[in-house]
């Protein structure tokens, strides 16, 4: 095991190169350093140890950030075996079937793009994984609530889903989903205060209502979570989300451990920042078990 993990690290080492075929960035040890929460420098050897030992794996990335996205497609590659499942905030619970359907090679990946609402960024950011998944018969789950109730408690209140009928509802997660943590409403009140929404005036409760739609998705994707692991014991879940729903164990994690509270979670938080490759304790202390930090000069693709 211990050779295997060694091997997977010198792979991560290799040079950077775009293929022209696929434009597809390899990141090297260059344009990431891993940290532990603490700031205390770590090795690809550690986190992947870390990883195999958990049940959840949270992978919590800056969603524009392309040494992110190369290193959950080697960490996938690197921790899958026949228990491994892949998660994603991508896709949202109402299309599981479209994702089921596509991985079964019952439909065309261009009817998985349209039909499963594909994020914008999906081909070139998204696409690796599940192609991965696709051909090793690996579960992916479509964890996120639909867009449309999350907008809908965001205009009306968290209180406005009991008004669904059956079939909307069996896509969210239990009703009434708890409220967020004060650690993590004071993190969001913090967010929303250096990023403003712009273009229309203030409403009145439009901060609580915006926090309750911001803890159905980090609900949604626990519930998720928690289903899957109930009804297929034994396995483990690499779960791709942006860093805001799980850095700092709050968030998603909270909603997990309320669903199933003895599960084992690792939380990995890549941070693209102009600190690279040195860890600013000021930021990023306690952002997770492990903390990668990213080389902000790598283009986008």
């Amino acid at each position: 095991m211990k050779a295997a993990l060694l091997a997977i690290a010198a792979v991560l080492s290799f040079a950077q190169s775009r293929n022209p075929e696929v434009g597809k960035v390899v990141a090297i040890d260059e344009h990431y350093r891993i940290y532990r929460g603490d700031g205390t420098a770590a090795t690809m050897d550690q986190l992947l140890a870390a990883s195999g030992a958990a049940e959840v794996t949270f992978l919590g990335e800056p969603h524009s950030d392309p040494v992110a996205h190369y290193l959950e497609e080697e960490l996938l590659r690197a921790t899958w075996d026949a228990r491994l499942a892949l998660s994603l905030e991508m896709f949202e619970r109402d299309v599981q079937y479209v994702l089921d359907e596509y991985l079964a090679d019952l439909i065309t990946e261009r009817d998985l793009i349209a039909s499963g609402r594909a994020w914008k960024n999906y081909a070139s950011d998204y696409r690796p994984l599940v192609e991965f998944a696709k051909e090793r018969r690996m579960p992916v789950i479509a964890a996120n609530a639909p867009r449309r109730y999350v907008d809908r408690v965001s205009r009306l209140g968290a209180a406005s889903l009991d008004q669904l009928e059956p079939e909307g509802r069996r896509f969210l997660p239990p009703l009434p989903y708890a409220n967020a943590s004060e650690a993590y409403a004071a993190r969001f009140a913090r967010a929303m205060k250096e990023h403003p929404r712009t273009g229309s005036p203030p409403v009145p409760d439009s901060a609580e209502r915006s926090l309750e739609a911001q803890s159905l998705w980090d609900a949604s994707m626990a519930d998720s979570i928690a289903k899957f692991l109930t009804t297929n014991p034994g396995s483990r879940i690499l779960q791709v989300n942006g860093s805001f729903h799980t850095s700092h164990q709050l968030g998603v994690v909270e909603h997990l451990l309320r669903y199933r509270p003895q599960t084992r979670i690792l939380v990995v938080t890549i941070v693209r920042n102009k600190s690279f490759p040195t860890f600013d304790a000021a930021t990023m202390y306690g952002e997770g078990e492990f903390v990668v930090v990213t080389d902000p000069t790598v283009a986008r693709r």
